[in-house]
């Protein structure tokens, strides 16, 4: 078992994400949020943690496969927070293209009278400073990150329109 730990001053595990970090309305996806990523810290490295990764993901999506909100890997080991709307990324993390067809944040949106969708953000403690080639995708870099990450922490975050 892992000591890693995943926390967020933005929000509880568990508890619905404020409109802060819901998809703005320049998406056209009918979201008027601030897209802002929330604050995210950690403590607990396992021996061995070269670099992190983190994502968000919502496995709740009428996609079939879920939906990637969020991926930035290659974040350097001595890194243990994002401030709030990750204004303060480390030099070397990479943000890797999401569902919605860039890098970066996407924040949440789902279909309007929906079920709360949940929307989980996973930390990996990773074995290597970076990963060996830029993933073209947020699924290509969780392929190298199951093979990569000596540990995970998430947090999970809800949010209904």
């Amino acid at each position: 078992m892992s000591g890693l730990v995943l926390t967020s001053e933005s929000f509880d595990d568990g508890d619905y994400l404020a409109n802060d970090h819901a998809l703005s309305e320049a998406y056209g996806f009918g979201c008027a949020g601030g897209n802002l990523s929330p604050q995210l810290s950690w403590s607990g490295a396992p021996e061995g943690t070269q670099s992190y990764a983190i994502s968000c993901f919502d496995p709740d999506a009428p996609t079939g496969s879920g939906f990637w909100h969020w991926m930035v890997v290659n974040i350097p080991a001595a890194t243990t927070s994002l401030s709030l709307g990750g204004g303060d990324m480390p030099a070397g993390a990479l943000e890797v293209r999401t569902d919605f067809g860039a890098p970066g944040y996407g924040g949440p949106c789902p279909p309007e009278g929906d079920h709360p969708h949940r929307y989980v953000f996973k930390l990996h403690a990773v074995g290597i400073a970076a990963l060996p080639f830029e993933p073209p995708s947020c699924a290509v870099a969780g392929f190298l990150l199951h093979f990569n990450s000596l540990a995970t922490a998430s947090l999970m975050g809800l949010y209904k329109r």
